[in-house]
């Protein structure tokens, strides 16, 4: 099966198995900053995003992004760069592995959410599993990225 997208604003013919799931077209498709964690939408890794929100890429069909537009962590460099010196400051190093998909929904958020509260912080990160740092630094990183008073 052939479907047409766009990913990182590049237009894409991609042969698709039917019950194929986003994370192994994109791998396939050599982005491979998309990683497969859990398999249960449960832990984040796989986050992409699809019309400009985040969507966990191992629970959602390819064949549902004929026509839609995919972003992966490879277009938002200057921006994942940018947060990832707040994280560095704040002490919430990563091993990488969580990293893509984490800072993707970090930056979903700051495009959504302006001034938000730490609970709305730690509502829109539910599902993002690390087990390399406390959440304590990262919540500092966020707050400050996002301009939040710590």
């Amino acid at each position: 099966m052939l479907i047409e997208t766009t990913i990182n604003n590049r237009r894409m013919a991609l042969a698709i198995d039917p019950d194929e799931y986003l994370v192994d077209t994109l791998r396939k498709a050599g982005f491979l900053s998309v990683k497969r964690g859990c398999d249960t939408g449960s832990c984040g890794l796989c986050t992409v995003w699809v019309e400009g929100k985040p969507v966990l890429s191992c629970s959602t069909l390819a064949v549902r992004m004929s026509g839609k537009k995919i972003t992966t962590i490879e277009a938002l460099q200057d921006e994942a760069l940018e947060f990832a010196r707040f994280m560095a400051d704040e002490g919430a190093e990563q091993c990488g592995f969580c990293a893509p998909g984490f800072t993707m929904t970090v930056l979903a958020m700051k495009r959504e959410l302006t001034n938000p509260t730490e609970e709305e912080i730690k509502h829109y990160l539910n599902g993002n599993l690390c087990r390399c740092t406390g959440y304590v630094s990262q919540l500092r990183a966020i707050k400050k990225y996002m301009g939040v008073e710590v």
